[in-house]
């Protein structure tokens, strides 16, 4: 016996070896696209006077994720800058004026400038934003006019929590959250020696929860979180010069009534938890005057470790607590009158309540919903619209009501499926009333509605023009570009029928215009170039087909620019990336969001890459998952998704221009869950990759994706799907990627790392690439260019050759 388990570990041992590779990088056709500039991010002032341009690096560094770093209660904060560790900065502002083309470099940036939350001031003649010093974060504001930045504070900003400033109404001073005074120290726990153990407890009552990531761990953990999130708040002017305006607590929430004499302040509380994150630990909100004086506390919210099952399930109490946009100082809330149990037969799920300043009177309900409230676009004292939906049925409703009376039986607008894209009428259009808060645009009872125009025959998006009076529409404009997508942002001018829009096409970087609706005319506001010239002659098509039971299907076809489409005399090996989606209809599953004329973006998500390396490509190849009825989608998960796998292969060889037996698959999240259960359940393809997913889905016990049954309610369906648990039928080649600090829930590195396991003893054939520092998403440039090297390299060897 002795001898046999010493051979047993000899054997694990020099199976699971691991491989020292260093950082590689992908071929020069691949280099060539996954080395660029990004283009700046675009924000402009209401009046559409002045444009902020915003630069950022395309990709981080190793060094940038390489820095301290703290996990608790569902943040990862870097202790040292007092700010997220996952933070993405801007490194260059410039200004330009809308109708000018000459671009201004902002003056006095800090050196080397790590730029985060950018915010304009109420009036729009200031931008206050943020720079991440080595020791901490600074603010610093610039005068737009004069397109010149300086500094307001040292780096002392607690930025943990998000942004740590508020604009006040009248611009002259800003809220800001500076770390205490008297902050405590941290903790090292591991020179800290405990003073017991640790133990939770279980009184017997059902705690459902999903498999969150970073929480607390330990009292240590507890002492830690607070001394990071706890800030003091400070009026800071625009001369620099700063006042205390409340002591240290955890500020989780500011916002300022639209008429400036409130405050409404959200504090974390204890107790803290170890099962669930910062979101759902205890809350308390304060409406101050500006002046400090306390008017009355509005909401307090318990801890909420138990969640009844469905996502329609919501907290208890008070939520969505905002103030109303169109009176001086009015609060909005929501309350459950299922007690937010989803699973409870209830004529009505919420209840919609506003409550005046200074708070004396009662709170006034005015409107109660038959599903669970979903949002609401004020507009004026009679003119509201309410949304509620339902997520097992995807039904949504929208309401016409009067906020100013009890809405008894309000007015039904539109009933539809929302996952009906076809059916979508649109958003409505906002404008800025005199408190500088965005309600819905009245113009003599008519309201504008922008809406996507998606349609059988492709993309179309639309203007209408819907009346208070009959509740009817009016066409006003739908775009008919041809070889061009046009993307319709905002009416700038409802006299003059003036539109910002964003036109686009394959090969034509996203720009700006202005779109005349009378004429017709555009006006040109950016020119940003094409950064991936190299590819602007690929072949580019949105191809549909059908699935074995007649859902129709879609994926967008790209073929290598110099490929002979009518000769058709080499057959290409063929790239599917995909990602599942759940869906309660076969008409919405089979419905098309795709455009040709969207703007070819190459990016690591994606297989397009390899169109440049003689590969066909079928990007955001449709996956649906449908359960319609009482059936939920994924009890007959496999099967729908080998059809649809089976269908698009089908579409592209039927079209002449690929070898059936050379095709590969891929994704990511979800996708690579979908990605190693076609290699287990099918025989179609050659090969794949999958990135950062789960592959053991009884470690996701308690729900995931849209799954809300538990392990212990369908554990056929959760053993079914989970490719860890058929192993032992998995033969063809996978890439299995992951970032070794992954933060998404469900998906822990470990996943990946067992499931390698699995398929390494039991003789399948796998490769396992950990990327250093990276989280679900990958963001270093060393990272991701070595992904792109090990994906070129596994698929040369297992497609193409």
């Amino acid at each position: 016996m002795k001898f046999k388990a010493f051979f047993l570990f000899l054997i694990t041992a020099t199976t699971w070896a691991q491989e020292n590779v260093t950082y590689q990088k992908p071929p020069a056709e691949i280099m060539a696209l996954a080395d660029y500039q990004r283009a700046p991010s675009v924000s402009m002032d209401s009046k559409k006077n002045y444009m902020l341009l915003s630069y950022r690096n395309t990709y981080k560094s190793l060094d940038d994720l390489n820095q301290e770093e703290m996990r608790l209660a569902g943040l990862r904060i870097n202790p040292i800058t007092n700010i997220a560790s996952t933070t993405n900065y801007v490194n260059n502002l410039k200004l330009r004026k809308v109708k000018d083309t000459q671009e201004m470099q902002v003056k006095g940036l800090p050196e080397n400038p790590k730029i985060a939350f950018i915010t304009w001031s109420p009036d729009e003649q200031k931008i206050a934003f943020t720079h991440t010093t080595a020791t901490g974060v600074e603010l610093w504001v610039i005068d737009v006019a004069t397109a010149t930045a300086k500094r307001l504070t040292e780096a002392v900003l607690n930025a943990n929590l998000g942004s740590p400033f508020l604009w006040k109404n009248d611009n002259s001073q800003i809220l800001v959250l500076q770390l205490p005074a008297q902050r405590a120290a941290l903790v090292d726990q591991k020179k800290d020696l405990p003073t017991g153990p640790t133990v939770s407890v279980s009184e017997g009552k059902k705690s459902q929860n999903r498999t969150y990531q970073d929480l607390l761990k330990n009292k240590t953990d507890e002492a830690n979180f607070e001394a990071l999130v706890q800030s003091e708040l400070y009026w800071v002017g625009l001369d620099g010069k700063k006042t205390l305006y409340k002591p240290a607590a955890i500020y989780a929430g500011m916002s300022f009534s639209p008429d400036g004499n409130y405050l409404m302040l959200t504090q974390i509380e204890r107790p803290y938890s170890y099962i669930v994150p910062m979101s759902r630990f205890p809350q308390r909100s304060l409406v101050y005057r500006t002046d400090g004086t306390l008017v009355q506390q509005v909401n307090e919210v318990p801890l909420t470790e138990i969640m009844p099952k469905g996502f329609s399930s919501v907290r208890k109490g008070k939520r969505n607590m905002t103030w109303r946009p169109d009176q001086p100082a009015t609060l909005f809330y929501v309350e459950a009158l299922d007690e937010g149990d989803a699973g409870k037969t209830v004529t009505h799920r919420d209840a919609l309540w506003v409550w005046e300043a200074p708070f004396t009177a009662a709170p006034r309900e005015f409107m109660r919903t038959q599903q669970r409230f979903a949002g609401i676009a004020w507009g004026n004292e009679t003119v509201a619209f309410v949304y509620d939906d339902w997520y097992d049925t995807r039904n949504q409703k929208t309401y016409l009501v009067n906020p100013s009376i009890n809405n008894t039986n309000p007015k039904i607008v539109w009933d539809v499926n929302s996952q009906d894209i076809y059916a979508d009428p649109g958003n409505f259009e906002t404008k800025r009333n005199a408190y500088n808060r965005n309600v819905l645009a009245i113009e003599n009872d008519n309201l504008y509605l922008l809406g996507d125009g998606f349609t059988k025959e492709g993309q179309f998006p639309f203007v209408d023009e819907f009346s208070l009076k009959t509740l009817k529409t009016k066409r006003l404009y739908q775009s008919k570009l041809k070889d061009k997508k046009e993307d319709l942002l905002s009416i700038e001018d409802f006299k003059k029928g003036e539109l910002l829009v964003m036109i686009q096409s394959k090969n034509e970087f996203p720009n700006y215009f202005f779109r005349n609706l009378k004429s017709g005319k555009l006006t040109p506001i950016t020119q940003f170039k094409n950064p991936f010239e190299s590819i602007k002659n690929v072949y580019k098509e949105v191809i549909k087909y059908k699935r074995n039971d007649g859902v129709e299907l879609s994926g967008t076809l790209y073929l290598p620019a110099n490929y002979d489409r009518v000769a058709k005399k080499e057959k290409l090996p063929l790239l599917i990336w995909a990602y599942p989606a759940e869906f309660k209809d076969k008409n919405s599953a089979g419905q098309s969001d795709k455009n040709p004329n969207e703007f070819t973006f190459p990016n690591y998500g994606s297989f397009v890459y390899w169109v440049t390396r003689g590969y066909a490509v079928l990007d955001d190849a449709s996956f649906p998952i449908i359960g319609e009825g009482t059936t939920e989608p994924n009890d007959t998960f496999i099967p729908q998704l080998v059809a649809n796998a089976e269908a698009a292969i089908n579409a592209v060889n039927d079209l002449g221009y690929i070898n059936p037996k050379k095709v590969g698959v891929g994704g990511h999240s979800y996708g690579a869950f979908m990605t190693a259960n076609l290699l287990t359940h099918s025989n179609l393809f050659a090969c794949g990759i999958a990135r950062s997913g789960a592959y053991n889905r009884t470690l996701t016990p308690f729900g995931f994706q849209s799954e809300q049954r538990n392990y212990w309610d369908v554990p056929g369906v959760y053993n079914t799907m989970s490719p860890f648990m058929n192993a032992e039928k998995m033969k063809t080649p996978l890439l299995l990627v992951h970032g070794d600090a992954d933060n998404n829930p469900g998906t822990f590195t470990l996943q990946s790392e067992r499931y390698f396991q699995a398929l390494k003893g039991l003789g399948a054939p796998a490769r396992l690439v950990l990327l250093p520092k990276e989280s679900h998403g990958y963001a270093a440039k060393e990272n991701i260019l070595h992904l792109l090297w090990e994906q070129d390299q596994f698929l040369e060897k297992h497609l193409k050759n």
